[in-house]
């Protein structure tokens, strides 16, 4: 299913295993460039292990396996000489739940990612630090104590940290697991401001369990249902004139 010739990443006939339970069933389907893509559907349907591949976390699972293709600009993530660490790079990730690291402080928590693969620069590591608070919308509430703890902040401001943490080595695609599920509704809409001046820069694909949220924050939605993408397009499209009898029912709240 397909919104656009050119796309920025591609699942194409996606399958996923943990062990011998299959969680996706043939799964195709485009993410436009800067765009938000939404995927939703009830618990267990399939949305976080679909994500998951597409960074090539979903491997890090023992005794699991996918068959089919991850593409990222035409190249297949899981070919032969891929490499995970550059993928995961180039595909951030931000989970569910708020996750810096405890001992670092606000700075050293953004730049961790830089530090790891070998940058040195303190200059350019305050620089690094300073442009994505402010690009999260951070940095006025926290410019004055830098040197706390990541884990100080409020639920709300630690899920930004996260997300100027994912963007402080340069992805190209922004993937977020729920990321609202443990914020209170202010922090929410802080967030959903973010996501929506993030696609300017990124591609971003959500994950929500909120009918709403997707509705205020993607261009396009896919409705996925035990494994399989029921429906795929333009998030006004599906939601007010869905092409599938399932997905018309989950939108209007019949089941899910």
């Amino acid at each position: 299913m397909s919104a656009s010739n050119e796309a920025k990443m591609n699942a194409v006939s996606l399958n996923a295993w943990y062990g011998a339970k299959q969680a996706l069933f043939n799964v195709s389907l485009d993410f436009v460039p800067n765009k938000v893509t939404a995927m939703i559907g009830p618990s267990g349907c399939g949305k976080s292990t679909l994500i998951r591949c597409l960074n090539r976390m979903h491997e890090l699972v023992p005794n699991t396996r996918i068959t089919g293709k991850v593409l990222l600009d035409d190249q297949d993530i899981y070919s032969q000489g891929s490499d995970p660490a550059d993928v995961r790079r180039r595909v951030g990730m931000v989970f569910q739940k708020p996750n810096p690291f405890p001992t670092m402080s606000i700075t050293d928590n953004v730049v961790a990612g830089l530090k790891l693969s070998g940058v040195r620069d303190k200059k350019r590591l305050t620089e690094v630090a300073r442009n994505m608070l402010e690009r999260v919308y951070l940095w006025e509430e926290v410019k004055d104590d830098l040197k706390r703890s990541g884990a100080s902040l409020s639920g709300g401001q630690q899920q930004r940290l996260c997300i100027a943490r994912a963007l402080a080595v340069e992805p190209e695609v922004i993937l977020m697991d729920e990321p609202c599920s443990a914020l209170d509704p202010i922090a929410t809409a802080k967030i959903e401001e973010l996501i929506a001046s993030l696609k300017e820069i990124y591609t971003v694909i959500i994950v929500t369990h909120n009918m709403q949220q997707a509705a205020r924050v993607a261009d396009y939605t896919a409705f996925m249902y035990l494994g399989e993408l029921v429906e795929y397009g333009e998030t006004s499209q599906v939601f007010e004139s869905p092409k599938q009898p399932l997905t018309e029912r989950y939108v209007t709240g019949k089941f899910g």
